[in-house]
């Protein structure tokens, strides 16, 4: 078996081919994009390589016929905020051989342990943690759109090359064909009716104050997270831009208490559902493609990226408020019948009290493992973020 380092346009294109071959005949892989999956290793696009590094490889058999793929990252903003450096490993694909895997590990681990990381997180993205992170274990149907998808026996390749469980990420699925609990939406009509509290959706001509108020939001909420380091207004750009074409601006809801931008809500229309169809590529004729399926309504699903309140704003109940006005917007495209809500880590007790509140059910289960390159380093878990985060944040105003 031999590695080989992506660093020319023929490598490229083996490192975005590989994964056709792992899922050649598997009905819920879902490509993507090609010009999507280059952006994050592109240092003009990828605003991590500011404060970061990357590299990846394929794998060939002594046939010369393409096994395996990988990649591996440095965020130098989080890896020194650990007990030990932390580096992270991800795009890892790999046909059903254990020394190939092994063998991908180690690759990274030697590149990492070479920049001074003496542990890696995996699989993992270089970016931010909404796409492309965490292993697959629980729940082999439709991927949403960013959401990790791989083998079953991916797991025992983690598991037996020493990765550890390091947090645990569930994806919960809400039928809008069901109504939400009638105890929901008693609380919303309470929470709405507030003359303290504004609910308004995101609209394109206002980016910037959006921008910044969801940034507001984000670095106040999880500002007691492990390792935690505050949202960057380029990304969230970036994140914009790229996602024009199919983003709907009634799925991303903020609310406001007193004019204080208090929490927020993001959803995307699973674009997957015509990436499908599009094999990676965006030429013309795909576009075209892409434009006809999009009118079709064949989008039927959606996905809530993420959500956000100030702890000073928790317990107000302004959740609740955004999903009443979201699910009225909802009402007009019927074409919509699920919401996947991905995902909530384990360390995050409140988000998972909220998606059994409105009705949604097990989905999905993928898991963040480590990987400690010396026995003498303690293992370790992702710490809880308090369930009061409220109160944490008032002592430590004292």
């Amino acid at each position: 078996m031999t590695i080989i380092e992506v660093n020319n346009k023929k490598t490229i294109r083996e490192f975005l081919e590989v994964p056709a071959i792992i899922y050649k005949n598997d009905p819920y892989w879902v490509r993507p994009l090609d010009h999507e999956v280059e952006s994050i290793f592109d240092q003009k696009i990828n605003s991590f390589f500011t404060h970061g590094e990357a590299i990846r490889w394929v794998m060939k058999d002594d046939n010369g016929a393409l096994t395996g793929r990988v990649a591996a990252f440095i965020n130098k903003n989080k890896a020194f905020t650990f007990p030990q450096p932390t580096g992270g490993m991800g795009f890892f694909e790999c046909t059903d051989n254990r020394d190939a895997a092994f063998l991908l590990f180690d690759t990274c681990r030697n590149w990492l342990e070479a920049r001074g990381m003496q542990a890696m997180d995996g699989p993992v993205n270089f970016g931010e943690n909404d796409v492309n992170w965490g292993l697959l274990v629980d729940g082999f149907i439709h991927p949403g759109l960013g959401m990790n998808y791989n083998p079953p026996y991916y797991r025992e390749f983690f598991e037996s090359y020493g990765f550890k469980f390091y947090f645990e990420q569930v994806s919960n699925h809400l039928d809008l064909t069901k109504p939400f609990p009638e105890r929901f939406w008693k609380i919303a009509e309470w929470v709405r009716n507030k003359p303290e509290n504004k609910f308004l959706h995101f609209t394109y001509k206002e980016t910037a104050k959006f921008i910044q108020d969801l940034k507001e939001i984000y670095d106040d909420a999880w500002a007691f997270h492990e390792s935690f380091t505050p949202l960057e207004e380029k990304l969230l750009m970036n994140t914009l831009k790229k996602s024009r074409p199919f983003l709907d601006e009634e799925m991303i809801w903020f609310a406001y208490h007193n004019g204080e931008p208090a929490a927020f809500l993001i959803m995307f229309p699973d674009v997957n559902q015509i990436l499908k169809h599009l094999n990676g590529k965006l030429h013309l004729w795909n576009q075209l493609k892409f434009l006809y399926l999009k009118k079709k309504k064949t989008i039927t699903r959606a996905r809530i990226v993420i959500m956000g309140v100030k702890p000073k704003f928790q317990r107000h109940g302004l959740e609740s408020g955004i999903f009443w006005h979201l699910n009225e917007k909802m009402k007009k495209k019927p074409q919509f019948t699920e919401l996947e809500l991905s995902w909530v880590g384990d360390f995050n007790p409140k988000m998972r009290a909220l998606h059994e509140s409105v009705g949604a059910v097990f989905g999905k289960r993928h898991i963040t493992y480590r990987k400690l390159f010396s026995g003498e380093i303690p293992e370790q878990r992702s710490t809880i973020i308090p369930v009061d985060t409220k109160e944490k944040a008032l002592r430590n105003k004292q």
